[in-house]
């Protein structure tokens, strides 16, 4: 079980060769900033999940390890702040991570093994429909997918997710369970340039809190979403990421969201 430690600094701002801060609310809400080997996570001690994660991922030194790794409140803020293991037993929500496990598991075998352990905090879960979570399909290989693209360059990503925190969203279990998710995947495909993509998941349809109910069967759906729309949806300040948007570009400019299909669906340039 990984224990949290000084050492770790968390998501690299400069990691892409240019600054791209992490995300943050753009209301006044209070946050707990939690550093980890390679990532952060803004926690909205209120609604106890996460506001805005970000992970630095090297594409060329990710390392391929088994699952390790045990669920674990973090001791740095109160349990009462988090999402622990209540929200989660005898029904059909999953803990899904917001920073993948494999993301930060780059560099030598010990410092991965560190760092990919240190996604199984709780802090870095929220609850997803369990046909939503264990899909891998489209949401769960959308930084694959952004990698592949980016292999003509140095193979870095920063990559950014977390649950839309809507006021509407279900009540269970002293928390409330988001039904949709965003993400935003940034690479430099030259030097001093920076381009983005967004996404948004929607569980809305998966997702049963009553209690003793198993989620009905339905579709989830993926979309690639403009920036600032989600920016809008989700409170959230993506500073720079919004003008880097690829759906931005005089040749790629969509009238509406993009439903995905495929990952040949994606708009990446």
């Amino acid at each position: 079980m990984a224990q949290p430690s000084d050492d770790w600094t968390g998501y690299d701002v400069d990691f892409l060769g240019l600054p791209v801060p992490l995300p943050t609310p753009l209301g006044d809400q209070e946050v707990r900033e939690l550093t980890y080997p390679r990532f952060t996570v803004l926690i909205e001690p209120e609604r106890r999940l996460a506001v805005a994660t970000g992970v630095n991922i090297d594409g060329e030194a990710l390392l391929d390890l088994e699952r390790r790794g045990e669920w674990d409140l973090d001791d740095r803020i109160p349990a009462s702040e988090q999402a622990g293991p209540t929200v989660y037993a005898d029904n059909d929500l999953d803990r899904g991570h917001l920073v993948r496990r494999r993301d930060p598991g780059w560099g030598t075998v010990a410092q991965a093994r560190e760092a990919t352990a240190a996604t199984f905090f709780y802090t870095n879960a929220a609850p997803q429909a369990a046909g939503f979570n264990q899909s891998k399909e489209l949401w769960l290989g959308l930084e694959d997918h952004v990698l592949g693209y980016a292999d003509a360059t140095d193979q870095r990503l920063s990559v950014f997710t977390a649950p839309v925190l809507a006021p509407d969203d279900p009540p269970y279990r002293g928390i409330r369970v988001p039904r949709r998710f965003w993400k935003v995947v940034a690479w430099s495909p030259a030097r001093g340039e920076l381009a983005a993509a967004g996404f948004l998941l929607d569980q809305s349809e998966l997702i049963d809190t009553s209690e003793g109910a198993v989620a009905p069967l339905g579709a989830f759906r993926t979309f690639q979403v403009p920036i600032r729309d989600l920016e809008q949806l989700a409170g959230v300040d993506f500073g720079p990421l919004t003008a880097a948007d690829v759906l931005e570009t005089p040749t790629a400019r969509p009238a509406a969201w993009k439903p995905l299909d495929a990952p040949s669906d994606i708009v990446l340039g």
